[in-house]
């Protein structure tokens, strides 16, 4: 009989929800849980994080998620694989060690998978960045370089004996490859096969989503009980073939359109899904559903890897105030609109240099702009001020001026908001894989 693994996907990323991953845990007879939980910009705020304090930089939930999960994986036999490591794996690391301590679990070997951090490579590097900058040329701006590793170093933990492994930046369906590859002994230039894990790991990756989250629209595509939606589960064989299901009773639907969509989501050319393992192919995938909530996926390819890897450089960009205030009752939107001509002419009278601006109000024109249409005149309006600057003394004036209308605007605004912060934004490089060094470390809680 075909071996096959059951991995569960416990979050699709940084601030998901919790209780999916715990039934996952309890429910769902799984051999692993996987917490995905790197954004491109997530790595680049722990990084500023970890400048502040460098016992922090990875994932804040990182204690509550393992609070939560490591005493029933512990009990059942299930294996965890997370990115929250982010900026500082290490101390991500030591962190669960701790936890495990908490429950009685002193055995419990937790790993470290590091190396992804490429800024020094880069710093003395001519690598251009697709900002046509180089970091060197970027200054004190750069917060952080790291490249999406693959699973080998992570499936290397696994086979040492790690109970938990944590790593920085990886590609996420790395962190789903892993186990297949240390569970099936898949070789790392079977590229079939390492296409068709790629395929299941991009299935689960965002958790929530192939189970009707980010998908629902009523009338349209209507999902049961969200709010208690069941993240994924994915019966992976050994010739790679997968069964996307769920916990029997969450919330949630796995059906041929969920999958399909997930299956497109930021998938630039479906026949060359470019990893760090693999160049997977999509393009002669076929969806079944075979069962409520069981849908098959079958038929997924691979080519040799390209030999790079993608590098994501945080830096800060700029500054963004903002302010809002609202507006209720008769004669509401013109109100609003006079409140957005006093906020523009106050920031030109008082000099606040902006180099962009936007003038909204929101559930009005914020989003469509001049194409926006009413039938009837809103009874409310909510204005929404936005600025960016070089510095933040600049942006903390655009939201004061809001604050102002309280009582220099006109009648009846409240409900004032207003913040000033520096923007990290992200560019992207491509190295030579031989220019990463992973290094795997395994301790003992």
């Amino acid at each position: 009989m075909m071996k096959t693994i059951r991995i569960g996907a416990g979050a699709g990323y940084s601030g998901d929800r919790i209780e999916p991953a715990v039934e996952l845990a309890e429910k769902g007879a799984i051999d692993y849980l996987v917490f995905e939980c790197l954004a491109e910009r997530t790595i680049a705020l722990a990084q500023q994080d970890r400048m502040k304090d460098p016992g922090a930089g990875y994932d804040p939930l990182l204690a509550a998620r393992m609070r939560a999960v490591l005493p029933i994986c512990a009990r059942n036999g299930v294996k965890i694989v997370t990115n929250m490591g982010a900026a500082n794996p290490a101390a991500a690391a030591q962190a669960t060690r701790v936890i495990a301590r908490e429950f009685g679990l002193k055995g419990l070997k937790v790993a470290t998978v590091t190396g992804d951090d490429v800024f020094t490579y880069l710093r003395v590097s001519d690598v251009a960045l697709d900002n046509g900058k180089t970091i060197a040329a970027m200054g004190n701006s750069v917060v952080s370089a790291n490249a999406y590793i693959g699973a080998a170093p992570i499936a290397e933990a696994l086979k040492g004996g790690a109970d938990v492994v944590i790593t920085g930046r990886a590609g996420d369906p790395a962190l789903f490859l892993a186990p297949l590859i240390a569970e099936f002994g898949w070789a790392m230039d079977d590229w079939t096969m390492l296409g068709r894990g790629t395929l299941a790991g991009h299935l689960l990756e965002c958790a929530g989503q192939v189970t009707g989250g980010y998908f629902a629209d009523p009338g349209m595509k209507d999902i049961p009980d969200l709010a208690r939606l069941g993240f994924p589960i994915g019966e992976v064989r050994e010739d790679g073939d997968v069964v996307i299901t769920k916990v029997k009773g969450s919330g949630g639907a796995v059906t041929a359109r969920t999958v399909k969509e997930q299956l497109l989501y930021e998938v630039h050319d479906p026949s060359a899904y470019l990893q760090p393992d693999v160049a997977a192919d999509f393009s002669h995938v076929r969806v079944e559903e075979v069962e409520p909530d069981r849908v098959r996926v079958t038929g997924g390819e691979g080519a040799p890897k390209t030999g790079l890897l993608k590098v994501s450089v945080g830096y800060v960009d700029s500054c963004v105030g903002e302010g809002q205030i609202s507006y209720a009752g008769r004669n509401a939107v013109a109100r609003a609109r006079l409140a957005l001509d006093i906020v523009r002419e106050r920031l030109a009278l008082t000099g606040v240099r902006m180099t962009e601006t936007r003038f909204d109000l929101i559930g009005i024109d914020a989003l469509h702009r001049e194409a926006s249409s009413h039938d009837g005149e809103p009874y409310e309006a909510r204005v929404r001020v936005v600025g960016r600057t070089e510095n933040l003394a600049d942006a903390r004036r655009i939201g004061e001026e809001v604050e102002t209308l309280y009582t220099n605007g006109p009648a009846g605004g409240g409900g004032v908001w207003k913040s000033a912060r520096e923007v990290v934004a992200v560019a992207s490089a491509l190295i030579p894989e031989a220019a990463v060094r992973t290094h795997v470390a395994i301790e003992e809680a």
